[in-house]
């Protein structure tokens, strides 16, 4: 502090995750550091926050008529956050098999962005308006049981190349017989008017098949279907990584003489419209 701060100007401290590795040392943390900083220059982060999708939650929920009035258990049938990483953990395992895909991901990232999707509209875009309502929401989830969580752990192909042979134990900064997870699903529930019975599914893991984050909003069946039933549930979908886009799943009509529905996408990909 004596070294670092400035006798001018706006001083603050930003401190990224982890911050401690349970709550205990997570207190102990911010103890030490209420003596240093006063509270308004403390900046305790996630780096999610600042991906370009996951702070356009907030403009599409809140700026856009359209999907107020569907936002909400009558119309949404489940909510599906996923991050998914291609690598393993790259000689980096003595620090991840400290915290594991839960502390590392879910409880971070995941939660962030279903907050952002289920909280209520706070009252302004101030960081203490839109913490409150994040509160809010999280104190309505539900403990997770666990019937409702699915833990894994990679291991290597054999008939792959690279990295891709080896597991997560073959790892030299892993602790041999290391039951830690590398992969999770677990499904959570919000106990509000607005939630009420949708299942919010995060999943998360490590050497998967693909590089990937999203939010996926599965919208439920249309009632009365006219169409023998070749109609699809809709979808909007919020792409965070790669190729950051925003695109909604929707039916319409093949061109033709006769009403053959046929999925199709209306798409806002960042890297073309921007």
């Amino acid at each position: 502090k004596q070294h670092c701060m400035s006798t001018k100007g706006w001083n603050r401290v930003i401190v990224e995750k982890p911050f401690g590795h349970d709550l205990q040392s997570s207190e102990e943390l911010s103890t030490h550091l209420s003596s240093l900083f006063t509270e308004d220059q403390i900046y305790r982060i996630d780096h999610y926050l600042g991906k370009e999708m996951v702070q356009n939650l907030m403009v599409l929920r809140f700026g856009n008529r359209i999907f107020g009035p569907i936002w909400n258990r009558d119309s949404i049938a489940c909510v599906v956050l996923t991050f998914k990483e291609p690598f393993g953990t790259q000689g980096r395992g003595g620090y991840f098999d400290d915290f594991g895909i839960i502390r590392d991901v879910m409880q971070n990232h995941l939660l962030q962005m279903l907050s952002l999707v289920a909280m209520e509209k706070p009252a302004s875009t101030s960081s203490d308006d839109v913490r409150d309502e994040k509160v809010k929401v999280l104190k309505c989830i539900a403990p997770i049981t666990m019937s409702d969580v699915v833990l894994g752990q990679y291991v290597g192909d054999p008939e792959g190349e690279g990295d891709a042979k080896l597991g997560y134990l073959d790892d030299p900064t892993v602790p041999k017989g290391s039951t830690q997870a590398t992969f999770t699903t677990a499904v959570l529930y919000v106990h509000n008017e607005r939630w009420d019975g949708v299942p919010f599914i995060l999943r998360c893991g490590k050497a998967l098949n693909e590089r990937k984050a999203e939010v996926r909003l599965q919208f439920t069946d249309v009632p009365g279907d006219i169409f023998g039933a070749q109609c699809r549930r809709n979808e909007l979908v919020v792409r965070v990584q790669p190729n950051e886009a925003v695109y909604a799943k929707m039916m319409s009509k093949k061109p033709g003489v006769y009403f053959h529905p046929e999925e199709t996408e209306l798409d806002l990909t960042y890297k073309s419209r921007y």
